[in-house]
């Protein structure tokens, strides 16, 4: 379920050295002498994005919103429910239905498009949170940054006793909780969204693209996995013209630093499914068992998983000492841009040590040899791929095996080594190979994976380092980031 503390917004100035810059192709160089680029970091929980004229906005929770030129420098624009949001104003009484009804003082994951009649719609939800009382609704504006007007509610949901959306008796094992939005058009224009989180699961609608509305005479829509209150939400679509697929994004676990939230995805040729893991495990079936909630083991086995709670260790003999990582990243969006043909995932992210404080975080993303998602290990800071020969890529690693668990615990690194002869040795050991100047494929302990090379921006310790990012059949996904000596 979403963030409740808006007091957590406010908390997140600092962290401005940063950068990452192109791949160099010099042979056997650790380090490139590129201008590292600058990072400015918001607080905007639940990201979803949107490109217009040139900017990437992100809206979330509690009203929050950001804007980027470049998807690493971001200026908060707004950060709470209060009447003097420049989204909504006055929203307490624009709203009013929304929070009658859900008992609630605050808004939830926000989504905005743009539909073919040029305007802006923001698609806003609230939750009581100990329950799935929540309502959804549409706003709309003629400018990105608002304000957006009121359209009125689209769903609710956790009635006791009374019907839902699909005129049956609401029951919050199988029907669900009508709240993180994602409105995307598919590959033929066909407007849908796809919502839902814990409770009955996730499910996906037809839109009307002239009114921003549910297509009539759908109920919730259909059902697309989750039930029985399983910790599965924040659903985000993605298709990709590469592969050809529709890629389904998932969060499972709990939000908080001690929740455990991980981000999964799953695939189909079709936006209403049905979507399958990398091991081909058909999607409706990732749900808790009957009569049980919150049963992480029944579904934590579906999905691929591309990043969880994990910590770069310091490595012997590294000038820097401190450690880099993500303690429970989620509630993703993904975009794909166009013009240069690359793919990113956006997040929020919390930190090793630092409570609740959370930022928005923007890694690129690549797809692999199976057309799967690999993420790369470090946030995007203007990095391209980039033609690598075995020089660059052999040496020491830190090593971080994301697994399929749903747990608190922080994946720590461990050191490995790519040796100049293909061996793996170290923590783990098995094989490793460069093929078509970036493409990796590493065996370990019998299991294959498969990804890239990239070299980024190591920000920790202020310079460039070759790193991989690749996933197994089972959708397991390992990083690497080699260890730069002095």
């Amino acid at each position: 379920m979403k963030a409740k503390a808006l007091a957590l917004v406010l908390l997140t100035a600092a962290l401005l050295s940063s950068a990452c810059s192109s791949a160099s192709n010099n042979a056997g160089s650790n380090v490139t002498t590129t201008a590292p680029p600058v990072f400015e970091n918001v607080s905007v929980h639940d990201p979803s994005i949107i490109e217009s004229d040139g900017t990437y906005y992100v809206f979330g929770s509690h009203l929050a919103s950001a804007k980027s030129s470049d998807l690493m420098a971001w200026t908060q624009i707004s950060t709470s429910v209060s009447d003097d949001n420049p989204l909504i104003p006055g929203v307490k009484e624009e709203l009013a239905e929304t929070f009658a009804w859900a008992e609630t003082d605050t808004l939830w994951a926000a989504d905005v498009i743009q539909l073919e009649d040029g305007k802006y719609y923001m698609y806003y939800n609230a939750c009581r949170g100990d329950s799935p009382l929540s309502a959804m609704g549409v706003a709309v504006s003629d400018n990105i940054e608002g304000p957006y007007r009121n359209l009125g509610i689209m769903l609710k949901s956790g009635m006791v006793g009374e019907a839902g959306a699909d005129r049956e008796i609401y029951d919050a094992t199988v029907h669900p909780n009508v709240v993180d939005p994602d409105v995307f058009y598919d590959k033929d224009g066909q407007l849908w969204m796809v919502y839902g989180s814990y409770s009955g699961g996730i499910f996906i609608l037809k839109m009307d693209p002239k009114t921003g509305f549910p297509l009539p005479d759908q109920g919730y829509g259909k059902k697309l996995l989750g039930g029985n209150h399983s910790r599965i939400e924040g659903p985000y679509m993605l298709y990709s013209p590469d592969t050809e697929y529709y890629y389904l994004f998932l969060s499972y676990g709990g939000l908080t630093a001690d929740g455990g939230y991980n981000m999964r995805v799953a695939r189909s040729k079709n936006p209403d499914g049905p979507f399958v893991d990398a091991e081909d495990k058909p999607m409706e079936e990732a749900m808790g068992a009957f009569g049980t909630v919150f049963d992480d083991a029944s579904y934590a086995p579906y999905g691929a998983k591309l990043m969880g709670s994990y910590a770069f260790q310091p490595a012997e003999g590294e000038t820097d000492g401190s450690e880099y990582g993500y303690v429970s990243p989620g509630h993703n969006s993904a975009y794909y841009d166009e013009k240069t043909k690359r793919y990113y995932l956006i997040f929020h992210a919390r930190f090793p040590n630092l409570g609740e404080q959370h930022e928005v975080r923007v890694h690129q993303m690549f797809f692999n040899e199976e057309g799967w998602p690999v993420v790369a290990p470090y946030r995007y800071g203007g990095e391209k791929i980039a033609n690598y020969a075995k020089a660059d890529i052999t040496g020491e690693y830190k090593f971080v095996n994301h697994n399929k668990e749903i747990t608190a615990d922080i994946q720590q690194s461990a050191v490995i080594t790519l040796a100049e002869d293909g061996a793996v040795t170290g923590s783990v050991s098995g094989t490793w190979k460069l093929s078509d100047d970036h493409t990796a494929t590493i065996t370990i302990d019998g299991a294959t994976y498969k990804g890239v090379f990239l070299r980024q921006y190591d920000e920790t310790g202020e310079r460039q380092t070759m790193t991989f990012s690749a996933m197994s059949g089972e959708g397991i996904t390992i990083w690497g980031s080699r260890i730069v000596s002095p």
